[in-house]
């Protein structure tokens, strides 16, 4: 004679075998799983911020990113007005004129600096700069009493004086002058060198031509003001992962494994400030033009590594499914505390990525730390599953996942692309495993 179950039995019996509370009680567990996922990402920006900060010190000490700006050739005018007492009033006001022409030609060698396990780019540019000037400016000559060719000067924006290697020695004209430490133009240049131009009021309205070596190392990036009438860069690098920045793109480039070359070519009607002005400051404007390049790690560690916690969601998600339909097919009943084990397990793939990887190649490190994720899944899910066929699938999906992250990741550029198409491919799959399981009728069969 058959026992009655009680009320309380029952209820029990429904708790074990009812798979929509089986699948509240996974939703819940990969909601809680969130939460370590979610740590993980500020471990990897902890650990990024201080990479960042690492940078700036080396940075620091060897010399930041530089920016190069001018020549600039200032002459001094002395206007003379009557104010409203009919007294005489002197006014000085600066003449800044810009070269007729600028040509930059420039080698950046590179180098990686190391700080613990932390490596900073910097370089040692070689930059020839030449062009002309021509001195044949309009000015307003209402009340101008003198203008003081004695006092001109010309100005080169540096932005980080440290950086110079070399002493720099200015051809102008027919002569060699030594420079002079500091910017006479704040405004315009906030660091830079100075050089007094004697016997200008000989050379006035006509041209001169004028150019100069600048050794100069610097970090990270290496930018220019286009302040010529024509300006034009050259640069070559045997660094191979360039980002061309700024207000002007490269006219011509090559980047190889080998190194890049570029050209840049920038016209007076690019910019927005004219080749010469009275008292007016154009740093602004000036500032807005610049263009040049960054020395960047090809897709560092850390962003990789943050990407791929962007999949962990579907990681579990992904991998509780192939649990779940093992209780549906098999019979086999699975405890949430077991689909917790294995959440916390795909987590760690993550905590491992970023550690491993802070001190070896990073593909290295991501195969290191999916194979530990994988082979603790597969050993664990053959004692829960007691079966070397539904083992080897769960082996074979966890591999896939994998597999399909690692290629997503190396394709920076169509990352959206092959995400999506792996989202699609694996819905599809799914839809095509569950297509014949009713639902309403389905009942997880307790032991």
């Amino acid at each position: 004679m058959n026992k009655e179950q009680s009320p309380f039995e029952k209820f029990s019996n429904w708790l074990k075998q009812s798979v929509g509370l089986k699948l509240t009680t996974i939703t819940v567990l990969m909601l809680l799983l969130l939460i370590p996922s979610s740590m993980i990402k500020s471990i990897i920006s902890e650990r990024k911020n201080l990479n960042r900060s690492v940078l700036q010190e080396v940075s620091s000490k060897w010399a930041n990113e530089q920016q190069i700006n001018g020549p600039v050739l200032t002459i001094p005018l002395l206007y003379e007005y009557h104010d409203k007492e009919n007294e005489t009033v002197q006014q000085i006001k600066n003449l800044y004129i810009l070269p007729e022409t600028l040509k930059i030609n420039g080698d950046v060698e590179p180098k990686t600096l190391k700080r613990g396990i932390y490596e900073v780019v910097v370089y040692r540019s070689n930059l020839k700069v030449s062009g002309k000037f021509d001195l044949n400016a309009k000015i307003d000559k209402s009340g101008l009493k003198e203008i003081q060719f004695d006092k001109a000067f010309v100005s080169i924006g540096i932005s980080d004086l440290r950086g110079i290697e070399e002493l720099i020695e200015l051809n102008w004209g027919k002569e060699k002058l030594r420079v002079q430490a500091g910017s006479r133009l704040p405004e315009m240049m906030r660091s830079g060198v100075s050089i007094d131009i004697p016997n200008l009021a000989e050379d006035y309205t006509q041209e001169l031509n004028f150019s100069f070596d600048l050794n100069l190392q610097g970090s990270q990036n290496l930018s220019f003001i286009p302040v010529g009438g024509t300006s034009e860069v050259q640069l070559k690098s045997p660094w191979p992962s360039p980002s061309f920045n700024g207000n002007f793109i490269p006219k011509t480039r090559e980047v190889s494994d080998e190194g890049f070359t570029a050209n840049w070519k920038a016209l007076l009607l690019n910019r927005n400030y004219p080749q010469s002005w009275v008292n007016r400051n154009m740093g602004k404007r000036m500032q807005e033009s610049s263009f040049g390049v960054d020395l960047i790690m090809p897709l560092d560690d850390y962003q990789k590594a943050t990407r791929s916690s962007k999949y962990a969601v579907m990681t579990i998600a992904l991998i509780f499914l192939v649990f779940f339909l093992v209780e549906i097919l098999n019979g086999k009943k699975i405890h949430p505390f077991q689909y917790t084990l294995v959440g916390l397990t795909l987590c760690l793939f993550y905590v491992l990525l970023i550690s491993i990887s802070e001190h070896t190649n990073f593909n290295i490190a991501y195969l290191i730390s999916a194979s530990v994720s994988c082979l603790l899944i597969s050993l664990y899910s053959t004692s829960v599953f007691k079966s070397f066929k539904f083992t080897g699938i769960l082996t074979s999906t966890i591999l896939g996942i994998y597999t399909f992250l690692f290629v997503t990741l190396q394709l920076a550029d169509y990352a959206l692309l092959m995400g999506s198409i792996g989202l699609t491919l694996i819905l599809a799959i799914t839809m095509y495993f569950t297509r014949n399981i009713n639902w309403y009728k389905l009942q997880v069969r307790a032991e």
